[in-house]
C-alpha cells in the first residue's frame, strides 16, 4: 500500500487528484492539506510514502516545506503546479515526477506508472538524489525560517530565530526556546546542516548556539572560552570549534 498525502490549497485540484487515484487500489490517501505548515506537520506525523505537492500554497511554498523536514522523514514527491518554471525546478529537486496543471487522465496515469516503478525497489533513486540536492541547497545558504521537529508526541513548527541554543543528549537534541525546551530525536550534525550557519554555530561537540543570543566570550583555559547568553546560560566554546565563528585569529590572543 502506497500511503499518499495530497497538498493543494485549491479544493477542486485536491478533488481531481483524489478522483484520478480512486481506480488505483494500491494507493491509500492518508490526508489532504491546504497550507505549508499543515503539510509539514502531516509529513512528520503520518510518514507518507508519497506526496502530491502543489508549490504555490499558503504560509510557505512546497519547496520550503521539503527543506523544513528532517531528511530521514522525507517522502517521495510528485510536484503539482500551474507554473512551468516550477515544473522545471521539479527536475532540479529530483522529484519523482511533475504534473503541470491542467493535466489529463493520460498524463496522470503516466505519473502513477512512474511512481510504482520507482517505489517498487524500496527507497527510490529519486529520493536519494533529492536528499543530495537538499544538502547542497542548505550548504549554499538557502535555509528555512522554521524547523519541523517531533517532541513528546507533538509536531512543532519552531521559528529558528527563537531557538537560543541546542544541547546534545545522546541520540536526541534539546532545543532551548525562551523558557521552554523541546527534546527531539535528532543529532547535532543533522540539525546543524539544516540551520543557517550565519546564525547558528557549533561551539562544542555537545552544543550549538544562536549568535543573536550571545552577550560575550571570556577566556578560561587552554584556549577555551566561556560563552554567556542573554538568558544567563553559560556554555563552553571549545578551542577545536573556534574557527567556526570566523573571528580573526588575533582576537583570540590574550
Amino acid at each position: 500500500m502506497i500511503r499518499t498525502l495530497i497538498v493543494d490549497d485549491e479544493p477542486l485540484a485536491r478533488r481531481k487528484v483524489r478522483i484520478l487515484l480512486k481506480p488505483y487500489t494500491d494507493f491509500h490517501i492518508v490526508e489532504e492539506c491546504v497550507g505549508g505548515q499543515e503539510a509539514a506537520d502531516a509529513i512528520v506525523r503520518l510518514n507518507p510514502d508519497l506526496v502530491f505537492l502543489d508549490i504555490c500554497i499558503p504560509e510557505m511554498d512546497g519547496f520550503r516545506v521539503l527543506q523544513s523536514i528532517e531528511p530521514d522523514l522525507l517522502p517521495d514527491v510528485v510536484v503539482v503546479t500551474a507554473h512551468e518554471e516550477y515544473a522545471v525546478r521539479a527536475f532540479e529537486v529530483h522529484a519523482l515526477d511533475y504534473l503541470l496543471k491542467p493535466f489529463n487522465r493520460r498524463r496522470f496515469n503516466e505519473t502513477i506508472s512512474r511512481v510504482r516503478h520507482r517505489l517498487r525497489g524500496g527507497k527510490s533513486e529519486a529520493k536519494g538524489r533529492f536528499l543530495e540536492w537538499l544538502r547542497q541547497t542548505l550548504a549554499a545558504g538557502d535555509h528555512p525560517d522554521r524547523l519541523v521537529v517531533k517532541s513528546n508526541g507533538r509536531i512543532l513548527l519552531l521559528q529558528t530565530c527563537r531557538i537560543e541554543w541546542i544541547e546534545a543528549q545522546g541520540d536526541y537534541a534539546l532545543l532551548h526556546v525562551g523558557k521552554d525546551s523541546y527534546l527531539t530525536r535528532a543529532t547535532l550534525e543533522s540539525l546543524e546542516s539544516r540551520l543557517n550557519p550565519k546564525r547558528f554555530v557549533r561551539i562544542h561537540r555537545s552544543s550549538i548556539i544562536n549568535l543573536d543570543f550571545v552577550n560575550e566570550f571570556k577566556p578560561i583555559w587552554s584556549g577555551d572560552y566561556r560563552v554567556f547568553l542573554r538568558s544567563g546560560t553559560q556554555l563552553t566554546l571549545s578551542r577545536a570549534f573556534r574557527q567556526k565563528l570566523q573571528v580573526p585569529t588575533e582576537l583570540w590572543r590574550p
